[in-house]
């Protein structure tokens, strides 16, 4: 029913899912404690498997209150789907039988895939599964198995080996002696990648709560290395990749590998012979060995001399690792030891991401022998999948089929997302690896004799091209400037189409791969596209940018259905005869019926409307905003376009200010004669309607960006009284028709606005009768790109003066940028602004970001056609001195050329059909840094309009105060280059920085579809609203419903899963269940690791989480190496100057506060003193609660001058802020007496000393170190986490309110309804079952009364 295994090879985890259910602290599987049903929907919630089936129901019945269409059903089908599992009996040969719980939904084929991946099971592949002597077949459901039930027991019986099967064993028989080797993810192979906070952890969160509990004060040793601690200038790299105790693995053997006797010759193939393979034990012995049907013997070869026949003994086993335990007892004991960290390991750790994740930087790892990775890397295997049938897979076919499984209710829905989603990123991989070796030069080209530049390949059912303008088809849109960037274009468009999901359109899969200075379009192939030409196919757009145009009712039709959420305009435009022709896309989005029928669109590349910014048009005038800002700008390409959520934010812009208008012309009406010229002069444009813009603009823009949810409801009520009057009342119409023609609405009855994609495209002309429409868009455009100066930049700017967004690195911030519609061409314009503004110390942290940014992404053009000129012999020296001339303070590097040995004397220099990555000229080592820093002045200039003031990489640094290390990292992730994990000394004069030893490898930065989960998506949006409501119950029901649907979707690993378990954990935390907090938590931090990289700056937010968690389960050490880990990790991405890093500190001081490390803790709360003054000015509340904290270490240390001194400076803030009755103030002046008092009192027994010396009578002094309690209780207020105790009467009112909901009288502890509880205090978590509590965004980590 929903379980369909993507017929998985047999090597891979399927089961990986299900472990990571069964198992909340990540032990090894204990075999019988497996949950029922966890593949399916159960991801990470074995609670919702002891649910009663109908206590599953309330949440479902909140989470559509969005009334999706199609949903009214969702009730009774999840419920379906988690069926109640059993447990069976297996029995295997040669160990104990052990009982396994199954679920019925479950295919047998998963029941193997567990027994492939358990400690005593592991070893067999080839087998299968009798009951009562029937055998099971591997695709059938097991509720279809007649007479499986509670308690049946199936036998596990060896199979006979095939050629196949024998190839499928000794492939998982590596796997295995590989599992803890981590070469794989440094290598970016087979969707592995890395994750270290079991170096932090130990490895024991999950249960190590409770065992800890009595070691509470052990002495802990808190001193961070040198580095870590505040004001310290060296960035090391070398602890980002901890070694880890586990990698230096145990050695099982020496060699593993296919024998050189292979395949058997004819005679012995009649016996049986499936294989050969050649083996060295750990205790040097050299064997050959046998693959048969029967299983796997010694035979008597030598490595030179061949001779089939058995050795004595034979040892003839079914298994690989039987024979091998027999013949090597090393082999037996550290294979045993091996298995048995392997299920130790979280699962988190091992299952495979959706999407390849790769590392910038690798140690130094011995190449070792691997027969399983040769044999992958050169025999036919290049796009041939072994595990399907029919051996390639026809990738259209699969993405088109999937799309059009149906999806009326909850469980198709979620079959079909999850087979788009798998499709996808099996695409996405096959992709990758095709452009790498078309590169690389391993591809034939399907037009061989033509120039490198011009050539096309197919490789494993895959189109691939080159982003170069092939016969001048760009020429008029700037050339191979535009063909590099119509594939990202196009890829959105992609992307947009996918989105609106219309049944009966189609698009090609689309990947976009970087790699060696190259881009690379991989696409899927229309049916019957190559057999003819591209002029008969096209039957609607043109293929000559709108000199030829077609059209076809059905295409228009079906592109009608996206027309209005794309918001495009169906509009018309003349071909090369002066007809008239219908369009509802951009003319070069051509239209193609594959040979099997299906509506295929492509070249999306302008599905959005142009930025007029950047596209100057002669006799055009651009608003005045656009005007002042420099603009119109002549950009490198004429192919920019807005983004989708700028068109979005434009329109809903439009839709307030639509609103307003209407509303103030009713209001005229209705009221009296008097109000009705009032209301006139404070901007009734309503009559002259020339430019709505200028007078509301402001006022509209600045309403959107404070988000104010008042005059949001305001809109919302007056568009119900405009809806209730509609139609009925002329006067009401008329005014909806000018409130439309003001904002530029296409039709006069309702707000529509739509946009032409084709206005100002080179080549496309409009008939006579669309005059008067064509100038209406134009306005429109104009509108746009005014906007987005006027509104958009300006608000992102005081998002990020609020502090509303934090980016830490260049790709948070360009999301940031991105979120609010504005391309990255706009860095310059958003950096002048930031310059300019009066908050400009607030804004130091986006301004480095943004510098960085720009200086990287300029270095990152310039290396792109730097790395066109260089053969493959000469990439590392290429790389290694472009990387010299970017970073290193050495004056004048050399570039080493690859030795002239290895060139051929008779190359002839023009041979044409050279793979495209095989250059041969040298042009590359003469760059000098001087040369590559003017360059890159140059481009910044150029292309974000922005003045860098450095001719050098030290005169950057020192200017801008950047980190080189930061400016390395950059570099490497947006272009794909791997370094050695080593400290590099950047600022030696005496030698270059990088040698080419230090440059490991290159890999493809890689660009594509991400599918999403609808309806899990609903269920979290829900679950989020819910939340904020302060209904904290219902919210996790419905998270935690999200989460098994995301599993469902998604597997296992992925970013939305990431987000899912951080909002679980913290919900665990405030309803006080801490170790179902760490649990969730964990497994946020693994996850992000793995999917979003170990330094992302939401990595480096997850280790904060999980630190708090650690700390308020009584596990001090660990929270203290997390916390040094994250900043850690924060000085190498960014530095320390960050806001982020005030809130990070805190968290350290506090902590060593509690451990009584007083000067420590001192040390990291000054500095976040300092760093908090800095970003939110002395007068902050923020301020305030710093100085209290580290008066309150001062006061430990009995130093009572500096702690009066800070206390008084907190209470200034206070009671300037709040006023002189508000409690947090009148805490602080309590606070400031009981200081006095032991300030007093201290004095007084110094006194008492002097005057009698050590005779003296001393009253024994109260020196308070902080309670635990204490510590957590402001651990939370810096975290934004708020527990709020309630009076008894509310808590009566609450209980009435909750009775009169009729909710489970339960859910009455955890609630409030109180909106606004910022303002109060959290005490002590006193009594946790009357409390109700208000989480805050986990991204605002303040004191508690901000937002009051």
């Amino acid at each position: 029913m929903v379980i369909k295994t993507d017929e998985l090879p047999a090597a891979a985890p399927a089961d990986s899912a299900r472990e990571h259910g069964s198992q909340t602290g990540g032990k090894g599987r204990p075999g019988a404690a497996e949950p029922p049903s966890v593949m399916l929907l159960n991801g990470d919630c074995p609670e919702s498997l002891k649910k009663e089936d109908g206590a599953a129901e309330p949440p479902r019945e909140n989470g559509l209150d969005e009334g999706e269409p199609g949903d009214e059903t969702t009730g009774q089908e999840v419920i379906v789907i988690q069926d109640t599992g059993f447990s069976v009996k297996i029995l295997a040969p040669g160990i104990e039988p052990f009982s396994l719980q199954v679920s019925p939904q479950e295919m047998v084929q998963e029941i193997h895939q567990v027994l492939m991946d358990r400690e005593d099971t592991c070893h067999r592949t080839c087998f299968s599964l009798h009951l009562d002597g029937n055998m099971l077949d591997h695709f059938s459901e097991l509720r279809s198995v007649e007479g499986l039930q509670e308690g049946s027991v199936l036998r596990v019986v060896e199979e006979p080996y095939t050629v196949r099967e024998a190839r499928i064993h000794v492939r998982h028989v590596r796997d295995l002696l590989k599992s803890l080797d981590p070469s794989d993810a440094f290598n970016g192979v087979d969707c592995n990648s890395l994750s270290f906070l079991s170096v932090f952890t130990d490895g024991d969160l999950g249960d190590s709560g409770k065992r800890k509990k009595g070691l509470e004060m052990d002495p802990i040793d808190c001193t961070p290395p040198e580095y870590i601690l505040p004001g310290s200038r060296e960035r090391p790299l070398c602890p980002l990749q901890p070694q880890n105790r586990d990698w230096k693995p145990l050695q099982c053997l020496k060699v593993l590998t296919m024998s050189g006797w292979n395949p058997p010759p004819g005679n012995r193939k009649m016996h049986g012979d499936l294989m050969y393979l050649f083996v060295i034990t750990a205790e040097d012995r050299q064997v050959s060995i046998t693959a048969s049907t029967r299983g796997f013997y010694l035979n008597q070869s030598t490595a030179y001399h061949f001779n089939p026949k058995p050795a004595s003994p034979r040892f003839l086993s079914h298994s690989l690792v039987e024979l091998l335990n027999q013949i090597s007892p090393t082999f037996k004991k550290n294979f045993a030891v091996l298995q048995k960290k392997r299920v130790q390991r979280h699962p988190f750790e091992r299952i495979a991401t959706p999407f390849q994740v790769y590392s910038w930087t690798a140690p130094q790892a011995e190449h070792a022998m691997d027969c399983v990775r040769a044999e992958d890397a050169y025999t036919s295997r290049l796009g041939y999948e072994e595990h399907i049938p029919g051996q390639t897979r026809d990738w259209n076919e699969e993405l088109q089929t999937t799309r059009e499984l149906p999806r009326k209710n909850l469980p198709e829905r979620l079959l079909r997302e999850r087979a788009i989603f798998k499709v996808h990123s099996d695409f996405t991989a096959a992709a990758t690896r095709g452009a790498m070796a078309v590169i690389d030069g391993n591809v034939m080209a399907i037009n061989p004799s033509e120039e490198t530049k011009m050539q096309m390949f197919i490789w494993n059912n895959i189109f691939f091209s080159l982003g170069f303008d092939v016969r001048d088809h760009y020429k008029d849109f700037g050339g191979d400037v535009a063909a590099y960037v119509a594939p990202t274009n196009d890829l959105n468009g992609v992307r947009t189409y996918n989105a609106v999901d219309v049944e009966g359109l189609y698009t090609l899969g689309t990947v976009v791969v970087d790699y060696r200075g190259y881009r690379v379009t991989a696409q899927s192939i229309i049916p019957g596209i190559l057999e003819r030409d591209q002029e008969q196919s096209v039957i609607y757009g043109s293929i000559d940018f709108g000199k030829t145009v077609v059209s076809h009712p059905r295409y228009l039709e079906l592109l009608e259905r996206t027309s209005r959420p794309l918001k495009i305009l169906h509009h018309r435009v003349l071909n090369d005869r002066d007809e008239e022709v219908e369009l509802c896309s951009s003319v070069e989005c051509k239209g193609i019926i594959g040979n099997d029928g299906r509506h295929y669109i492509l070249d999306l590349l302008r599905t959005f409307p142009p930025d007029l910014n950047f596209l100057p048009v002669s006799g055009e005038e651009l608003p005045e905003e656009c005007t002042r800002a420099g603009f119109p700008r002549a950009h490198r390409h004429k192919l920019c376009c807005l983004r989708q959520e700028l068109v979005d934010a434009f329109v809903e812009h439009r839709y307030l200010l639509f609103m307003k208008l209407a509303a103030l012309q009713l209001m005229q009406q209705k009221a009296s004669k008097v109000e009705n010229t009032t209301s006139l002069e404070n901007g009734g444009l309503s009559p002259s309607e020339s430019k709505p813009e200028d007078p509301l603009g402001p006022e509209v823009g600045s309403q959107e960006e404070g988000g104010s949810a008042s005059g949001l409801a305001k809109v919302k009520e007056l568009a119900e009284t405009i809806a209730s009057d509609d139609g009925t009342d002329p006067r009401s119409r008329e005014v909806i028709r000018n409130a439309c023609k003001a904002v530029g609405s296409i039709s006069s009855t309702a707000f529509d606005i739509r946009f032409n994609p084709d206005i100002f495209s080179p080549g496309v002309r409009f008939p006579e009768s669309c005059q008067d429409e064509v100038r209406d868009q134009k306005q429109l455009l104009k509108d746009a790109a005014a906007f987005l100066l006027s509104c958009q930049i300006p608000g992102l700017v005081k998002d990020c003066t609020d502090h509303a967004v934090l980016p830490m690195d260049g790709a948070t911030l360009a999301e940031v940028m991105r979120q609010r519609g504005i391309n990255m061409r706009y860095l310059g314009k958003v950096l002048d602004l930031v310059l300019r503004s009066p908050a400009r110390d607030q804004l130091d942290h986006i301004y480095k970001i943004g510098i960085g940014e720009l200086i990287t992404r300029s270095a990152k053009h310039i290396f792109k056609t730097y790395l066109q000129g260089v053969e493959l012999s000469g990439l590392s020296a290429a790389i290694s001195h472009f990387l010299n001339c970017f970073l290193s303070s050495y004056p004048n590097p050399v570039a080493h050329l690859p030795a002239d040995e290895l060139l051929s004397k008779k190359r002839n220099k023009r041979r044409k059909n050279r793979p495209p990555g095989a250059a041969d000229n040298t042009a590359w080592a003469v760059m000098t840094p001087q040369e590559l820093w003017k360059n890159i002045c140059q481009e910044a200039k150029n292309y974000f309009d922005f003045s860098l003031e450095c001719d050098s990489v030290d005169q950057a640094v020192e200017t801008y105060g950047l980190q080189k290390i930061t400016l390395l990292r950059e570099i490497s992730l947006k272009t794909g280059i791997q370094i050695l994990l080593k400290e590099y000394s950047f600022d030696s004069r005496h030698k270059p920085a990088f040698t080419e030893e230090d440059v490991l490898n290159i890999f493809p930065v890689v660009k594509h579809v991400n599918p999403k989960a609808s309806d899990a998506f609903h269920f979290f949006q829900s679950g989020q609203a819910k939340v904020q409501q302060g209904f904290l119950k219902e919210g996790c029901e419905l998270i935690n419903e999200a989460l098994n649907l995301f599993n469902n979707v998604y597997g296992a690993m992925h970013v939305e899963i990431c987000a899912c378990l951080r909002l679980l954990a913290r919900l665990h935390y405030i309803m006080g269940d801490y170790a179902e907090a760490l649990s969730n938590q964990q497994k946020a931090v693994l996850m992000s690791e793995r999917v979003m990289g170990i330094e992302h700056p939401n990595t480096i937010q997850e280790y904060m989480h999980l630190a708090l968690y650690c700390f308020a389960s009584s596990q001090l050490s660990t929270a203290l190496s997390l916390l040094y880990r994250a900043r850690y990790l924060m000085l190498l991405v960014f530095g320390e100057d960050h806001p982020e890093m005030a809130l990070l500190d805190n968290n350290i001081g506090l902590v060593l506060h509690g451990v009584m490390e007083y000067d420590l803790s001192l040390r990291f709360l000054e500095n976040a003193l300092a760093v908090s003054t800095k970003y939110h000015g002395p007068k902050a509340l923020k301020v305030a609660l710093s100085h209290h904290l580290v008066a309150r270490v001062y006061e430990s240390k009995a130093e009572f001058r500096s702690a009066l001194q800070h206390e008084k400076e907190g209470y200034t803030i206070y009671k300037t802020q709040l006023g002189e009755d508000h409690e947090k103030t009148k805490e602080s002046s309590e606070y400031l007496k009981c200081l006095t008092q032991q300030a007093v009192a201290l004095q007084r027994t110094m006194n008492e000393i002097y005057r009698n010396g050590s005779s003296a009578n001393i009253p024994p002094l109260k020196f308070t170190a902080p309670s635990m309690a204490s510590v957590l209780e402001q651990l939370n207020v810096i975290n934004g986490i708020l527990f709020i105790p309630l009076s008894q009467k509310d808590l009566e009112n609450l209980k009435a309110e909750v009775a009169r909901r009729h909710q489970l009288q339960e859910a009455s502890k955890n609630r409030d309804k109180a909106e606004e509880p910022m303002a109060t205090e959290p005490e002590p978590a006193g009594a946790p079952e009357d409390v109700g509590s208000q989480p805050q965004a986990a991204k605002d980590p303040s004191s508690p009364s901000l937002q009051g």
